[in-house]
């Protein structure tokens, strides 16, 4: 029984979003391509542990949905064009060359990134569809309500469904405006499986970043000479090359400078470190980086030094106040702060810290690096009550047992 709920959860990871790309593809329709995805998902939790798994458990999901979307669409029956229904059910016709990619996710997700969606409705929207998170998993990672979020799902589908917001990869001309949202949702989905929001999953999720970097590297196929992709692209690798030293054995998260880093993905690492250099020599001959390339650069330089202590704070520090000129945000600042303090010392850091607690407030993140800063300078009650603080806000299971262990060990 272990092994079938093993499979399921795998083929959830695996194939949800092949599903409902392909769904949609064939039916134009992203409500009746979930539903009709989840209920082949809910059939499997019934079939499997009786029937056994099946020789290709995609395959399938792929024609249980359909089957489950074509008996939806003929209980409806409110279609006005009854041939174009027939056609749709038999689906005889070979399907329409559309877009420069051949690939059902990579159109599902301009799709769902299409600029008539608000950029958290994009988000969202590609969390579900594309990630197969939940709607509790994306209201946490959105600090809002699960029925606020349903809300905002709900809406975002029969929107695309109502201005018949067309389910293809841009023409060569109208990429360059719509790629930016397209690669910051996609940061956002890589960021969701590096470390996840919510309490009930996986703390590290691969199948989240690894479905984030293929995509990211079908766009840079497509767009061979954007900055921002191969920025994207290095920053997704050199990231994702510390993944399986970033949870202890106990499930604790392991802070950057108590890392294994002889365990960390080497091929990765010389990929991200190749097309950093790269934008670099773009940048040499005058064209001005973007964020995506200066955060690759920073975690260029931390994943270059054999060890902490060999860390070139200086250059992070340099490249932080460059990008803190093109995205001022107080997240980036958060960030910024860290460096400083390795640099001028924990006090002048925790100045900068401070100054961020109007719009950081309830940011976990803001209240742990307070707290390791406390901590460094001394200040153990002040650093536990802040540890406290990051403890009730942060989700992710392996963050909290990280905090609550470095909290413990303060007198």
């Amino acid at each position: 029984m272990s092994e079938v709920r093993e499979a399921i959860t795998r083929a959830h990871h695996d194939e949800w979003a092949r599903v409902v790309a392909a769904l949609t593809r064939r039916f134009g329709d992203l409500g009746i391509a979930e539903d009709s995805a989840a209920e082949a998902f809910a059939t499997a939790v019934e079939r499997w542990p009786a029937d056994g798994i099946p020789p290709n458990p995609g395959a399938w999901l792929t024609t249980t949905a359909n089957h489950k979307a074509i008996d939806r669409i003929r209980r409806e029956n409110k279609r006005d064009d009854k041939h174009r229904e027939a056609r749709m059910v038999h689906d005889d016709d070979p399907p329409e060359p559309l877009g420069a990619i051949d690939d059902d996710r990579l159109r599902l997700i301009f799709t769902c990134c299409h600029p008539a969606l608000a950029m958290e409705t994009r988000a969202a929207l590609t969390l579900r569809m594309v990630g197969g998170l939940t709607v509790p998993e994306i209201a946490r990672a959105f600090l809002v309500t699960e029925s606020a979020m349903g809300r905002r799902i709900t809406r975002a589908k029969d929107k695309i469904k109502a201005a018949r917001i067309p389910y293809r990869v841009p023409s060569a001309d109208d990429l360059p405006a719509r790629v930016s949202g397209v690669l910051a949702v996609l940061f956002l989905v890589f960021n969701e499986g590096y470390l996840a929001t919510g309490p009930d999953t996986d703390p590290v999720r691969h199948d989240l970043t690894a479905e984030a970097i293929r995509l990211t590297r079908l766009i840079r196929d497509l767009l061979p000479d954007d900055g921002e992709v191969a920025g994207l692209l290095a920053l997704m690798l050199l990231t994702e090359s510390r993944r399986t030293a970033r949870v202890s054995a106990g499930g604790e998260l392991v802070a950057l400078d108590e890392q294994d880093r002889g365990s960390w993905d080497a091929a990765l690492i010389a990929e991200g470190h190749r097309l950093v250099r790269e934008r670099l020599a773009a940048a040499a001959a005058g064209i001005a980086p973007g964020r995506y390339q200066i955060l690759a650069a920073i975690n260029a330089v931390h994943t270059s030094a054999r060890d902490m202590r060999d860390t070139d704070w200086s250059q992070i520090l340099a490249l932080y106040d460059q990008l803190v000129r093109i995205d001022p945000s107080p997240i980036i600042a958060l960030n910024r702060a860290v460096a400083v303090a390795e640099l001028d010392g924990p006090e002048v850091a925790l100045a900068t810290v401070d100054r961020l607690e109007p719009t950081l407030s309830g940011y976990h993140a803001y209240h742990a690096t307070r707290a390791d800063l406390l901590r460094r300078l001394g200040r153990s009650q002040q650093s536990r009550a802040a540890y406290d603080k990051a403890i009730d806000l942060a989700g992710n299971t392996a963050e909290t047992a990280y905090l609550t262990h470095r909290r413990d060990q303060l007198r």
